[in-house]
């Protein structure tokens, strides 16, 4: 091989190995996003409060600073919506947003109903900032399993 283009691979691997060190800033940042849906509660579906509550949407935050999530909504295909009220996601953490009844607490939130809202075989989230844009999505499409990571 010329020895100019072991130099240039060379210099391209060194760039390359620079990048990987030092994400993008997007990527350093962080973000609040979807991070797993349990779209298919164990057991069989009776439509029970622990059923219920056995399906749920989890959303992280990756960032280093508290988001506040107030008036952000939570969606499905069919457009059945949670809506956030005053709630703050900490640094770091996530928040479990469950379909059934329950009290919320700093992680986990209620949705407060009384039949699903994930289909178990296909199906959508869409997270929506307060001033309605969309922030993040997860889809999946299989009934091999019970949950999806985003």
């Amino acid at each position: 091989m010329p020895r100019a283009r072991t130099a240039g691979a060379t210099a391209l691997a060194a760039a390359a190995a620079t990048l990987m060190m030092f994400p993008g800033q997007a990527q350093a940042a962080g973000s609040v996003h979807i991070a797993k849906i349990w779209y298919d509660s164990p057991g069989s579906d009776k439509r029970s409060n622990a059923s219920l509550n056995g399906e749920w949407v989890q959303i992280k935050n990756s960032t280093t600073k508290p988001v506040s999530l107030k008036g952000w909504k939570l969606t499905d295909a069919s457009r059945h919506a949670y809506t956030f009220k005053a709630f703050t996601l900490k640094a770091g953490k996530t928040v479990t947003v469950r379909t059934g009844k329950g009290t919320n607490t700093g992680t986990t939130v209620f949705q407060q109903r009384a039949a699903y809202v994930w289909n178990n075989d296909k199906d959508k989230a869409t997270l929506t900032r307060s001033s309605g844009a969309v922030h993040d999505t997860c889809s999946y499409n299989s009934t091999r399993s019970d949950y999806k990571n985003c």
